[in-house]
């Protein structure tokens, strides 16, 4: 089993390469988040590897409801990442809490739920655009078995995941992991 920051490290680049790969007419694209577009869970993205790199380390975190992405969205999401990978890289991060606005959360936590967010994220952005993603399945499988845990401990009023989606037990790995998040593999 890898690490966190490991996993983490993986996770965000092959995002960014699909970011990267995003064409000018797919950014008002829908996904399957309810109503967002490409663009807004790009934003999305960017705006929660900011925040948690803020929580992490100090600094500004971004406005509720800024555009972080400006004019060139890769360079957002590779920056945003950078940041987010040396505020976990540093000293103690893994083991302080971690104010968010959903909560305190500790350190190795908050690491898994970016994972999860590259992850799950990234799957909408490929299915909006019809592209693929080529997550190592480990990788996949280790998010699967965190959100499986984390699910059972979000109080029902307070969950940012809609009830988790029927999927075939062969499914993809990425299939199975968005399908408990709540999204719908068969569209």
């Amino acid at each position: 089993m890898s690490s966190p920051i490991d996993r983490l490290a993986t996770a965000i680049p092959v995002t960014g390469n699909l970011v990267d790969a995003i064409e000018p007419g797919q950014w008002g694209l829908p996904t399957p988040c309810p109503n967002w577009s490409v663009r807004d869970v790009t934003n999305h993205l960017v705006f929660g590897h900011r925040r948690f790199a803020a929580a992490l380390i100090g600094g500004r975190p971004p406005a509720p409801g800024e555009d972080v992405l400006g004019n060139d969205a890769g360079t957002a999401y590779r920056a945003s990442g950078e940041a987010l990978l040396a505020a976990f890289r540093s000293e103690g991060a893994l083991e302080r809490p971690v104010d968010i606005p959903a909560g305190t959360l500790p350190g190795v936590v908050a690491c898994e739920l970016r994972v999860v967010e590259a992850l799950v994220h990234g799957w909408d952005l490929a299915r909006a655009t019809g592209r693929t993603l080529d997550f190592p399945a480990d990788l996949i499988e280790e998010s699967i078995a965190f959100s499986r845990i984390q699910r059972g401990r979000i109080p029902a009023d307070r969950t940012p995941f809609g009830p988790s989606q029927p999927v075939a037990d062969d499914a993809p790995p990425l299939d199975r992991l968005a399908a408990l998040l709540g999204r719908s593999v068969d569209g």
